[in-house]
């Protein structure tokens, strides 16, 4: 049975048909900037409309909380000012299909822990436009009562840090996301994107290493935090900041700083930018809870 896997994203929306593990018509589109619901019901139509005919069903991985249905940007921002909409009724009543809503880094999470080899408790963060995170311990998704559970980028980093979109100051996303690394940006670098930012970092801009640095080092924190609150034996890592050339061992170098009961083993994540649509066609698959 194919299931129409898609990708909500802060930058970008992706959509997939995937059976079992295997994954193709891959497409892609840019998340729209505006600040209306309609603008993400067209977007949303233009990347089913020509796959939607050949699935059964349509799983979604989505940044932000999905409860009951809904989608609620804790960060609105990331999603051009959007806070609440109707995702799973919207994209029903769209398709005729049946459908299931996950947050991103949630289903992202359920996709790496399959090729896990060792298995164990796994916690994935995703370092991209906002930072996310989920959490699987005894064989299990954690994704809470509310769907809050894994939110790791709306945890302390800096008390005396900038305002986060989600209106807590000082949260890891103010500070470590590509969009913070982009905002805290000064001098001839204001304006430039984190892609950018990094690109001038490998080429010894001190700035740009500068605040590359600063996010592999608030990431490293966290990832002392996490270890502490979940006892997870590995972290696996996504997201394009994450996944970018040379931020995981600056990571890990941050990590080796802390004490030793406080790290665990840093993987990259093996699906790579597509960990989200294969984790939320898995769990539809398998009967999401």
């Amino acid at each position: 049975m194919s299931t129409l896997a898609i990708d909500i994203g802060g930058t970008k929306l992706a959509a997939a048909l995937v059976d079992g593990q295997s994954m193709t018509a891959r497409r892609e589109l840019p998340t729209p900037a505006s600040k209306t619901p309609q603008a993400l019901q067209e977007a949303l139509r233009d990347l089913l409309s020509p796959l939607v005919d050949q699935a059964q069903r349509i799983a979604v991985a989505s940044t932000g909380i999905i409860h009951n249905g809904v989608l609620t940007a804790i960060n609105p921002a990331n999603l051009g000012g959007l806070a609440h909409f109707p995702l799973v009724e919207f994209l029903a009543e769209e398709s005729g299909l049946p459908v299931t809503a996950v947050n991103d880094a949630q289903a992202a999470a359920w996709a790496e822990f399959q090729v896990l080899p060792d298995g164990g408790d796994m916690v994935f963060l995703t370092v991209s436009t906002g930072v996310g995170g989920g959490v699987v311990q005894d064989g299990k998704l954690l994704t809470g009562s509310g769907g809050l559970a894994g939110h790791f980028g709306h945890t302390l980093a800096d008390p005396n840090g900038p305002v986060c979109g989600c209106g807590r100051r000082g949260c890891i996303e103010a500070i470590a996301s590509g969009r913070a690394i982009a905002a805290q940006a000064k001098g001839d670098l204001v304006g430039l994107e984190a892609k950018v930012i990094f690109a001038k970092a490998a080429r010894g801009d001190s700035q740009a290493h500068e605040l590359v640095a600063r996010s592999a080092k608030a990431i490293a924190s966290l990832i002392a935090d996490v270890r502490a609150v979940t006892d997870c034996g590995t972290i696996v890592v996504g997201g394009s900041v994450g996944l970018a050339e040379g931020y995981l061992p600056l990571v890990a170098e941050y990590l080796a700083q802390e004490p030793e009961i406080y790290r665990a083993s840093l993987r990259p994540a093996h699906y790579r930018h597509d960990a989200g649509l294969l984790g939320a066609a898995l769990l539809a698959q398998g009967g999401l809870q």
